[in-house]
């Protein structure tokens, strides 16, 4: 986990990275967040980055929920509103983690949450990945994501293709485990907490199938909402051409929501 400060912060933002990545891939939203007044906590998830377990393996998805809730607690030490920011599999490990904790949190973002596969494994793939991961749970396979399906950023791309954190392998464990975590949020809207929330999705999203993402956020009975599809852009939204104004939109939600508490 690290912690990085600014002056006179009005706020901390927790960030939490997708799948197969790390911390170090979003440095530009690090910078942009503390050049706004905002403390930020972000960290390694386990099994990715430079953490210390066992590389593209989960023995449970609640170790994600566990992590989030200390990089949040650690925010919250700051006496600040904390705004948590989930992208992609780190959005879908925001909402179990919402799900199953009360976290100190006043409001949500989520970029391109996995709450649903564009492409999901064969059938017959799936089906021997239920039986494999009763026998060899920790077996790695290749994730089969083509380079450069995540963003058309092509600084960003020359950057992964000699990132060695990068992830490429997961086991059959960390897939049956990312399955479950998907099946419990989508069919159990209600268990959300009724927090200010902003979904950002890419409209050309080739890795979270879009469909499931509006679907599952319209079945939210919370009272703060708001969806909004960014049209051509690729699954990773805060990394893309147009990032500014991705970043723009994120900055005002939260600046609207923390000045309506002002004046409660």
């Amino acid at each position: 986990m690290w912690t990085k400060e600014t002056e006179n912060p009005q706020g901390v933002i927790v960030i939490v990275h997708g799948a197969g990545e790390h911390h170090g891939r979003y440095e530009w939203l690090i910078k942009k967040w503390l050049t706004e007044g905002y403390n930020v906590v972000i960290g390694d998830l386990p099994g990715q980055g430079t953490s210390t377990r066992r590389r593209g393996h989960i023995d449970s998805f609640d170790q994600y929920i566990e992590t989030i809730e200390k990089w949040v607690e650690r925010a919250a030490e700051f006496d600040l509103p904390v705004h948590l920011i989930g992208h992609s599999m780190g959005g879908l490990a925001v909402i179990r983690s919402l799900m199953e904790k009360k976290l100190p949190v006043s409001t949500v973002i989520l970029s391109s949450p996995s709450v649903g596969l564009e492409s999901p494994p064969p059938k017959g793939l799936e089906v021997a990945s239920v039986v494999l991961n009763k026998v060899v749970p920790g077996l790695r396979l290749n994730s089969h994501l083509e380079p450069g399906i995540a963003t058309r950023n092509e600084e960003i791309k020359a950057r992964d293709m000699e990132d060695n954190l990068l992830v490429r392998k997961v086991s059959v464990r960390w897939y049956r485990e990312l399955v479950k975590a998907m099946k419990i949020a989508v069919e159990h809207p209600d268990k959300f907490p009724d927090l200010p929330l902003l979904v950002m999705q890419g409209g050309a999203d080739a890795i979270v199938d879009k469909d499931i993402v509006l679907k599952w956020f319209n079945r939210l009975a919370i009272t703060d909402k708001s969806y909004k599809e960014w049209d051509g852009l690729y699954h990773e939204v805060f990394n893309e051409p147009e990032r500014e104004e991705v970043f723009y939109m994120a900055k005002e939600f939260i600046n609207v929501r923390e000045h309506l508490n002002l004046n409660k």
